[in-house]
């Protein structure tokens, strides 16, 4: 059975694979945000910094979209999700679809918040930096 932590993170997923991003209810005020690789990495502080690096991120693309593939929990309230990406570079024209694109985000959740997300262009490094092997059959 799924940890709360894990059903609580499966809840903010489904919102960002319907193309919400609007709500940051589940973010504690002082969140820290990283995009740890891919074209605009970066860290933010806090739930307005955070705001400005997602905003940063999305304008980077034409209709990205993410499909959860796979939910890991790990240690100290830590859940790994694995994600198919899609979109359009809007200066590259790169088609995400096209090049089969696997990212992650990992969220540490304390007290029924999200303290630190962050987020992975690359699924294997991702994998790599919490100590974990590539699933079976992924790309």
């Amino acid at each position: 059975m799924p940890s709360a932590s894990t059903e609580f993170v499966r809840s903010i997923v489904a919102s960002w694979e319907r193309g919400d991003f609007g709500s940051i209810e589940w973010a504690h005020p002082e969140i820290e945000f990283v995009i740890a690789d891919g074209v605009s990495p970066g860290q933010w502080s806090g739930r307005t910094g955070m705001v400005e690096g997602w905003r940063d991120f999305l304008s980077a693309w034409d209709d990205w979209r993410s499909e959860a593939q796979s939910y890991r929990e790990l240690d100290d309230g830590r859940v790994l999700v694995l994600s198919r990406f899609a979109g359009r570079g809007r200066t590259s024209g790169l088609e995400l679809e096209r090049v089969q694109a696997t990212g992650a985000a990992l969220y540490q959740v304390r007290d029924g918040k999200v303290i630190r997300l962050v987020l992975y262009m690359d699924a294997e490094r991702a994998l790599a930096e919490v100590g974990l092997a590539p699933e079976v059959g992924s790309a």
